[in-house]
């Protein structure tokens, strides 16, 4: 890193999307600050996809808070709910599915704010799609709109410097597929990701879940095999 590279705190979850991301932020040239949570779900592998990732991609640093959504519940990945498995992909199109966290996102952009304010970044990366997108309403273009007028008439880099917190989302409107190939080019091993939301014994993905589901038509459609064991392969 240098005196003269922009800074942005990339949210990195450990999966195909959000190291893509971290890629593509890097091949832009920003010094990438990793931010990533321990928030009670059960796929906790993903958190070693992460680290792991934050270092072969050349991040700054990388932090991981601990913030609990589980004590809160009502989702799939964080309580007791079952995952879906085996829904086809109209289904995953109608209604909010199980495996939605309620805030989730909210609450992982504000501390992605907060860190950048304190780094002194005018930039936050996050890995949302409105296309693959799965129901999850947190992941729509007018929500990241939204948060970042917001984040800008909360701090005070908004208000007393001048400066304009920017949320890139740069994943917002490509397909599973061209997502991918971007990060091929970019040299991301999406060996070393995890998308499942159901994993088994070692971090198995189970191949029936929404996530495994539309990772794996991705990687079909971009003509690619996907690197990763599946317990149920179903593409």
């Amino acid at each position: 890193m240098n005196e003269t590279q922009a800074k942005g705190v990339v949210l990195l979850s450990g999966g195909l999307d959000s190291t893509t991301v971290l890629a593509l932020a890097r091949n832009e040239g920003y010094a990438c600050y990793s931010l990533s949570f321990q928030y009670g779900q059960r796929q906790s592998i993903e958190l070693e996809r992460a680290k792991e990732n934050s270092v072969k991609l050349g991040a700054v640093d990388h932090l991981v808070l601990n913030i609990g959504l589980d004590a809160i519940g009502g989702s799939a990945l964080t309580g007791a709910i079952e995952v879906p498995k085996g829904r086809s992909f109209d289904d995953m199109e109608t209604g909010v599915p199980q495996t939605y966290v309620p805030g989730r996102n909210t609450i992982f952009l504000s501390y992605a704010m907060a860190w950048a304010e304190v780094l002194g970044a005018d930039n936050i990366f996050i890995g949302v799609n409105a296309l693959d997108y799965s129901g999850y309403p947190d992941c729509r273009p007018e929500y990241i709109s939204a948060f970042e007028k917001m984040a800008n008439l909360a701090t005070r880099v908004g208000t007393e410097e001048k400066r304009s917190l920017i949320i890139h989302a740069p994943l917002l409107h490509m397909t599973k597929s061209e997502i991918i190939l971007k990060g091929v080019a970019l040299g991301v091993d999406y060996a070393t990701t995890h998308s499942c939301y159901d994993p088994g014994q070692e971090g198995v993905a189970c191949g029936e879940c929404d996530s495994c589901r539309l990772r794996l038509k991705g990687f079909a459609e971009a003509g690619i095999k996907d690197p990763l064991p599946y317990k149920n392969r179903v593409e």
